[in-house]
């Protein structure tokens, strides 16, 4: 375990769970992120991933425990107020603005930021101008880092599809967020699409210091890419530890990483 989660840790979840009638989907879930640390979320398809991070983000409210982000208490928060206190994530199904551009996507994160009122607006005044001018430029330093600087004005649902998931890591970036939580990132991509990815995601980490928990069945890249993995089965975690100790465990090789099939 990374010595950083001896200071307060970025997100501490503690006993978190939720309950949908009789049917627990996430039951007693803990687990501590440090700044700037990457930690792998991983388990069979319907084990509870998804419903992790839409607890971590205000689209559930958990039944039971609790979760915190720098050690403020982020329970009965809804989600506008969660991406405001910092954290940020992207979908499993992509969700992008298809119609707008791309520049336009990251720009919306952007919005709570935006200083000028509605009359300057309105009237396209100068400081209208000039705040939009430098909104634009902190998109396209944001755009460069995914590598999509050059496709600013495409409209996002002409890009290729891996060039869309980069696209929503960037808005995430726009939030300013502390925590980003990446939804299975490397669905529906070939490998050297795979291989930008972790350069990316790597480079984030570098240049903003913020800590990343990513979802992804993509073993290979969560083994390269993750310090620490927990894995969940029914909603429990039935493992938490190094890239190493998870590959050899036998509960999760038997509940996991032993099937041929991650459908199962």
């Amino acid at each position: 375990m990374s010595t950083a989660t001896a200071e307060v840790p970025v997100l501490r979840a503690s006993h978190l769970g939720i309950q949908f009638g009789g049917l627990k989907a996430v039951d007693d879930f803990n687990m501590e992120i440090g700044q700037s640390e990457l930690v792998g979320l991983i388990g069979p398809n319907g084990a509870g991933k998804t419903t992790v991070f839409n607890l971590l983000t205000g689209v559930y409210q958990p039944t039971e425990g609790a979760y915190y982000l720098n050690g403020v208490k982020m329970n009965g928060k809804k989600t506008h107020q969660v991406v405001e206190a910092g954290i940020a994530r992207t979908f499993q199904n992509i969700r992008l603005f298809k119609k707008m551009t791309v520049l336009e996507n990251v720009k919306v994160a952007m919005n709570k930021d935006m200083k000028y009122a509605l009359p300057t607006a309105i009237f396209r005044l100068g400081a209208y101008w000039k705040e939009e001018q430098e909104t634009d430029g902190r998109a396209l330093e944001l755009l460069k880092i995914v590598r999509l600087e050059d496709k600013a004005d495409y409209v996002a649902e002409n890009l290729p599809y891996g060039e869309q998931r980069r696209l929503e890591i960037a808005r995430a970036l726009a939030t300013g967020m502390k925590l980003l939580l990446l939804d299975e990132p490397a669905a529906g991509m070939n490998p050297v699409e795979t291989s930008e990815l972790l350069d990316i995601i790597n480079n984030i980490r570098t240049q903003f210091g913020i800590s990343v928990l990513l979802i992804e069945h993509d073993m290979s890249l969560v083994m390269r890419i993750c310090e620490r993995i927990q894995v969940i089965d029914y909603g429990e975690t039935i493992a938490s530890g190094t890239p190493e100790e998870i590959a050899n465990n036998p509960r999760v090789i038997e509940a996991y990483l032993g099937k041929e099939d991650d459908e199962c």
